[in-house]
Formats: structure tokens, C-alpha cells, sequence
């Protein structure tokens, strides 16, 4: 038998394995458990459904839509064309005016788009919530808690005009609020306690990041700011010792996540935290995964390795 190589149908029918027919296929006969060693390798057997599936495979002539791995036939080399510069997520933003305003439904420019593509697709808006269910949605969405027994009657009963406008800013001023919000971004800063890896060791003070990103939602701070910080609060200019902590605790978005501290090679430790680092920063601010082009140009979006 010559070497087992799934990449490419040639490289398989080469090595022998296969046989030209289920009943010749000394690979069947080790997913069978029939010869040694047992295929998969230190793993149950398979279930006889996907072992039909293989002898299908093998007597339809072992078929491949195209190659398992593409370095098995060539690298390609990555070319960024026009077309692929205008796909929707790389152009940059343009001003657009809001559909011509159609429906008394309508209370702004958002509401007219959204009418707009509601009957574009032969749909009609939903009627006006009473107002216990529209305490409900404003309390879930924006502290993630209900609201209690006295709360719902005080909002049914205030006949004041700007009743929903008053709800809504009080929970905006509600700590709740940061706490609600801040949880969507701690997911993409990959927070947690600890570095999740190898000896799964603590992070002492990980707890200052969490509550850095909680204020930064109670008190509005400008999204522009929030980012900098994040990425380079240490270099930032500070007037006060406390900016200057503030911002260095808003580096914690590099610190945190998984890290394999325990890592003897610290070359090769470095090299990994810098690019788990770079992977987060293009997930979290430019929706993309950089960390593909660690070792290969990236499949599907324009990042060459270089």
C-alpha cells in the first residue's frame, strides 16, 4: 500500500486503499474492523448507515467535486478585483434619502424605510401595542429585566403626553442598562475570568475591563473613544491620573481571552497572543477573520498573508 492521501481523488486511488469495488477495499476493510489497524483510529465504529454511505462511494468510483485541500494542487494566488471591491460590506458609506413618505404609520425617515420594504414584500405593519405590552418589550430590550407589578400600573395609568418617552429615558438612566448592553460587546472581547486555556489560569483583575465597558454604555461615551481606548489607550494623551487608568484598563480588550500562558516555546507564545489579538480586532471592528491569513491567504475575503 503506498501512502493514505485524501487530498485529491488521484493521490487516494493511488495509494491502494480503495480497490475498485466495496468488496476489494482494503480501506472498508479496516472501517469494518476486519483488518487492524480499526478505523478511526481509537474511536467507536462507525454506524452501519455510514459505512453503507462509504461502500456507495467506492462503487460509484469514488467521486471528489474538487480537491480536499487546494496546496494539494497548487497555491492560488489571491487577486482582489474590482468587483470583489464592490461588494456591499466594502464600499464606502453613502448618504441615501429616505422612500417618500406613503402611511401616517410613519413617524420618521426609519419608519418610511421600513414601510417602504414591508410592502415591497406584500406585508402590513402590526397595529399599536396596548401599553402593557409595550412596558414589557422597553424593559426587556434595554435592562433585560420585567418590569415589577407597580411599575406596569404606574406606566398604564400615567395619562401624561410623553409617558413612553419618560419610561424610556429612566431606563436609560438605569445602571441596567450599561449591564444589558455591555454583556453583547464583553461576547465579542471574548471576556472572561480566566484565559480559558492549557492550566485555565485567573485573571485577577479581568473584572476592571467588565466594569470599564459597562460605564462606557451608562455614560454614553462617544463610540469613536470607545474603540481607541480599546486599541490604544496607553499611548493616548490623559489630563488626570484616573484618564490615565481609565484608559489603560480599556487595553484589557487585548489582554483578556484565551491565552496558552503555559506555552514553553515564548517565542512561538508571543507570536500567538499577537495573532489571536489581530484575529479579535478584525471580528470586533471590521466584521472580518484576519486570522486566516496567519498562514495562507484568506479564502474568502480580500487578506492576503502579507
Amino acid at each position: 500500500m503506498g501512502k493514505f492521501d485524501l487530498n485529491t481523488r488521484e493521490k487516494l486511488m493511488e495509494s491502494g486503499y480503495v480497490g475498485p469495488t466495496a468488496d476489494e477495499s482494503y480501506l472498508l476493510e479496516l472501517i469494518r474492523h476486519e483488518a487492524e489497524p480499526h478505523m478511526p483510529l481509537k474511536a467507536p465504529k462507525l454506524k452501519r448507515e455510514v459505512i453503507e454511505k462509504i461502500e456507495q462511494w467506492i462503487n460509484l468510483g469514488a467521486p471528489y467535486d474538487g480537491p480536499l485541500n487546494e496546496s494539494a494542487v497548487g497555491a492560488v494566488e489571491l487577486v482582489v478585483t474590482d468587483a470583489d471591491r464592490e461588494f456591499w460590506s466594502f464600499r464606502p458609506l453613502a448618504q441615501d434619502n429616505p422612500p417618500a413618505r406613503t402611511s401616517d404609520w410613519c413617524r420618521n425617515e426609519v419608519d418610511q424605510f421600513v414601510f417602504t420594504k414591508l410592502t415591497e414584500a406584500g406585508l402590513h405593519p402590526n397595529g399599536l401595542a396596548d401599553r402593557r405590552t409595550l412596558i414589557r418589550r422597553a424593559y426587556f430590550d434595554l435592562i433585560g429585566l420585567p418590569p415589577t407589578y407597580e411599575e406596569v400600573e404606574a406606566f398604564v395609568n400615567d395619562t401624561s403626553p410623553t409617558a413612553y418617552e419618560d419610561l424610556i429615558d429612566s431606563l436609560l438612566d438605569s445602571e441596567h442598562y450599561g449591564e444589558r448592553w455591555a454583556r453583547h460587546w464583553l461576547d465579542l472581547a471574548r471576556y472572561a475570568d480566566s484565559n480559558g486555556g492549557d492550566i485555565n489560569l485567573t485573571f485577577p483583575h479581568a473584572w476592571r475591563y467588565r466594569d470599564y465597558t459597562i460605564d462606557a454604555f451608562n455614560r454614553d461615551k462617544p463610540f469613536d473613544r470607545f474603540i481607541r481606548e480599546q486599541i490604544a489607550g496607553d499611548l493616548l494623551p490623559h489630563a488626570s491620573l484616573a484618564r490615565q487608568t481609565e484608559q489603560m484598563i480599556a487595553t484589557g480588550f487585548l489582554i483578556i481571552g484565551p491565552k496558552m500562558l503555559s506555552e514553553r516555546d515564548k517565542e512561538k507564545m508571543h507570536l500567538d497572543i499577537a495573532d489571536e489579538q489581530i484575529d479579535t480586532i478584525g471580528r470586533a471592528f471590521l466584521g472580518m477573520t484576519l486570522g486566516c491569513a496567519r498562514c495562507h491567504d484568506h479564502k474568502f475575503d480580500p487578506v492576503p498573508t502579507e
